[in-house]
C-alpha cells in the first residue's frame, strides 16, 4: 500500500513539475504530457483510496493522512471536472503545486490504519468528512484563482504587460472562474457544517459545542457567506473578491490543520 501511495506521489510530482516548465516555456507537449498524467494520477490514487478503504473498513478521511491524501484527490478532481467544463489557460501550473503540498504533508504524516474512536463509528463519518474535503477542494480551486487574478492585474496596473498577460487568462476570466468555484465550494461547505452538527447531536448530545473546530469552521463559513453575500448583493467583483477568497482559503488551512496543531478539542483525534 505504501508504494502505491510512493507511485501517486510520483505521478504528481511529475506533473507538478511538467507543468510549471510549461507555465514558463509556454511548451505544447509538456502541456499535453500534463493533461495525460494528471487523470492517471487522479486513478491511481482512487485505487489507493479505495484499498485503504477496504484495509481499514472505514471511508480514509479518519487519520491526517487520510484527510490530507484525500483533500488532494478532491483537488485534482475538481480541477480535471472544472477543466471539462472550462478552459483557464495555465490553471494547471498553479494547482499542481498545492496538489504536492498536500501530497508532502500525507507523506508526511504516519500512514498506518488506526483503529477509530467510538464518537466516528458512524455512517456519518464519509458523509461529513466527504463533503467537507471535497468543499475545500473547490475552495482550493477558488484561492488559486485570487492567486492568477492578483499576479495579472499588478502587471495590467504597472504597464509592464509580457510574462503574466502572455500566460494567464482575461481579468474576466479569472473572476468567472471564481464565482464558479465558489458557487460549488460554498453550498458544500454549508451541507458539511450542518452534516457535522447532526453527527455532533448523535455522538455527543448537542448540535453545537463550541469546540475549536467547530468554531473555525462557523468562522470560515461566515467569511465565504459574506464574500458571497457582498458579490451578490452589493456587485463586488475582481480584486475584492479575489482577496477574499485567498484570505477565506487560509481560514480553511487553518480550521484543518492550525487547530490540531495549537488548540486541539474533540477533534484533536484528526491529527
Amino acid at each position: 500500500m505504501d508504494l502505491l501511495f510512493l507511485a501517486v506521489f510520483a505521478l504528481y510530482a511529475v506533473a507538478t513539475v511538467a507543468s510549471l516548465v510549461c507555465f514558463y516555456t509556454l511548451n505544447k507537449r509538456l502541456r499535453t504530457m500534463v493533461r495525460v498524467l494528471l487523470p492517471v494520477a487522479a486513478a491511481l490514487h482512487a485505487v489507493y483510496l479505495l484499498t485503504r478503504f477496504v484495509i481499514s473498513g472505514h471511508t480514509p478521511v479518519a487519520s491526517s493522512h487520510e484527510a490530507v491524501s484525500f483533500f488532494a484527490w478532491s483537488l485534482t478532481m475538481a480541477y480535471l471536472l472544472f477543466r471539462w467544463r472550462y478552459r483557464v489557460k495555465n490553471f494547471a501550473a498553479f494547482v499542481t503545486p498545492l496538489i504536492m503540498l498536500l501530497m508532502i504533508v500525507a507523506l508526511a504524516s504516519p500512514s498506518h490504519v488506526v483503529e477509530l474512536p467510538p464518537a466516528m463509528r458512524s455512517w456519518w463519518l464519509p458523509a461529513h468528512g466527504m463533503i467537507a474535503l471535497m468543499a475545500n477542494a473547490f475552495l482550493a480551486l477558488a484561492f488559486c484563482g485570487g492567486v492568477m487574478y492578483l499576479l495579472h492585474e499588478r502587471e495590467i496596473k504597472r504597464k509592464r504587460m509580457g510574462f503574466f498577460s502572455e500566460r494567464l487568462p482575461s481579468l474576466e476570466a479569472l473572476d468567472n472562474l471564481n464565482q464558479h468555484c465558489l458557487a460549488i465550494g460554498f453550498p458544500l461547505l454549508t451541507l458539511g457544517i450542518i452534516s457535522g452538527s447532526v453527527w455532533a447531536r448523535q455522538a455527543w448530545g448537542a448540535f453545537w459545542q463550541w469546540d475549536p473546530k467547530e468554531t473555525w469552521s462557523l468562522v470560515t463559513w461566515l467569511i465565504y457567506a459574506s464574500m458571497m453575500h457582498q458579490r451578490f448583493t452589493l456587485g463586488w467583483r475582481r480584486r475584492r473578491v479575489a482577496i477574499m477568497a485567498i484570505l477565506g482559503f487560509c481560514a480553511v488551512l487553518f480550521t484543518l490543520w492550525g487547530v490540531n496543531l495549537f488548540l486541539g478539542g474533540a477533534h484533536s483525534y484528526a491529527r
